[in-house]
């Protein structure tokens, strides 16, 4: 069979609905200044799906960062990977600023967040050693997984008990291949909004002889007392060997780090092919990300506001009988009971007639017969946000049990 006919056939999971999903469900286009409100499709809309959580992405001292940044240092500066030509004081500041603050000794800084996942744990495990991790974790976990030679052992979501299990059947087989152990999993799973047990879990260390590495690419500056992350909020900083952040949610930038113990940061430097072999994340970004973090830090209002509009918009929820499942977080997800086809009609109803525009997760991602809502709070959204979705989604809510989407034909103009 031709390639190119193979793929025709078979378009994916999520491809296949492209036909009629492009443009509003699957890639569409929100207009004007990232904010709260926004445009879709020239009508104004109230916005729950942008992961801005302390609402720095326009912030005025992170656009003046930003510009200033490009207009010393222009986009292309500096050329190179890290190792090789594209290395600066500033990228070095930066990640001492950030090991400080999580709590590590070093930190590396990375060009993106995925392919940093990706290659941390292709350059920490070989073909002798065992990975174990959570059933649920983000699709760079999976994908830095697939790449390992070894054997990897998966542990029911979020079960400490089913991780202890797998841990036993790793420890047994790391005897006979001299290898070691490597924990993954996340602070918070974004899907779920739930912490990941990382204080349990490492409890198990008392058990086993393994390194844990946690990916908090939601909690990073959401998450403890100062915003340090779900490791802070457990209190077991300590506990976790490799912490791992992005700024693509809390620092609404692009790139992400990775903080340990200064001879384990230092090996990475020297061995993550993603970073020694692509572009060093750009001077414009780095100079405003050392202003965002800056203003996480110094800030902790924004932190504030964010878990204030998170928890009016939850316990809203919950008062009018909704399903937000195991979350703890920011992540507030709603989940309803329906098919795909009430789920498209549910989803253009709150956007068309309601005006207010949230992520639709249906099957695969979750079970069939549920339809998810993903609702993402910010410091930037108010109070009066919140009623006006929670009378909208009891609304729609009522329109879902009475069979009324059943009736709808999902058409787009």
């Amino acid at each position: 069979m031709d390639l190119f006919e193979k793929i025709s056939r078979h378009m994916g999971p999520i491809g296949q609905h492209q036909k009629w999903s492009h443009g509003y469900f699957s890639f569409p286009r929100l207009e004007g200044e990232i904010a709260p409100h926004m445009k879709f499709r020239g009508k104004d809309h109230l916005v729950w799906s942008l992961n801005n959580y302390l609402g720095l992405a326009n912030h005025p001292e992170v656009r003046e960062a930003d510009s200033k940044g490009a207009e010393d240092y222009g986009m292309a500066y500096p050329m190179g990977a890290r190792m090789m030509s594209g290395n600066s004081v500033h990228h070095e500041k930066l990640e001492k600023d950030l090991a400080a603050f999580v709590g590590k000794p070093d930190a590396f800084l990375l060009n993106y967040g995925y392919q940093g996942m990706v290659s941390i744990i292709d350059a920490l495990v070989d073909r002798n050693d065992v990975i174990v991790y959570d059933a649920e974790s983000h699709a760079c976990i999976i994908d830095g997984v697939r790449l390992h030679l070894g054997k990897r052992y998966v542990y029911q979501h979020n079960d400490v008990e089913s991780a202890r299990k797998q841990l036993e059947r790793a420890t047994k087989l790391v005897e006979q291949t001299g290898g070691a152990i490597l924990l993954v999993t996340e602070g918070v799973f974004g899907m779920s909004g739930a912490q990941g047990k990382l204080k349990e879990i490492a409890a198990l260390k008392s058990e086993f002889n393994f390194r844990i590495l946690v990916d908090d690419a939601h909690g990073f500056g959401t998450m403890g007392p100062t915003g340090a992350g779900t490791h802070e909020a457990q209190d077991c900083i300590d506990e976790i060997d490799l912490y791992f952040g992005t700024f693509a949610k809390s620092m609404a930038g692009i790139g992400a780090f990775v903080a340990s113990g200064e001879e384990i940061v230092n090996y990475l430097r020297y061995n993550m092919r993603s970073q020694t072999f692509a572009k060093a994340l750009p001077m414009p970004m780095v100079m405003g990300l050392k202003k965002r973090l800056e203003l996480v830090i110094t800030r902790p209002e924004l932190r504030e506001k964010l878990w204030t509009v998170a928890m009016a918009l939850q316990n809203g929820l919950r008062e009018r009988g909704f399903d937000l499942g195991v979350t703890n977080t920011m992540v507030t997800p709603v989940f309803l009971k329906g098919e795909l086809t009430e789920a498209t009609a549910l989803t253009m109803d709150l956007r068309e007639n309601y005006g207010i525009f949230c992520s639709i997760v249906v099957y695969p991602v979750i079970p069939k017969g549920l339809i998810e809502l993903r609702i993402i709070p910010t410091a930037l959204h108010t109070l009066d946000d919140v009623q006006l979705t929670l009378d909208a989604f009891s609304e729609v809510a009522e329109k879902l049990e009475s069979g009324f989407y059943k009736k709808q034909q999902a058409t787009f103009v």
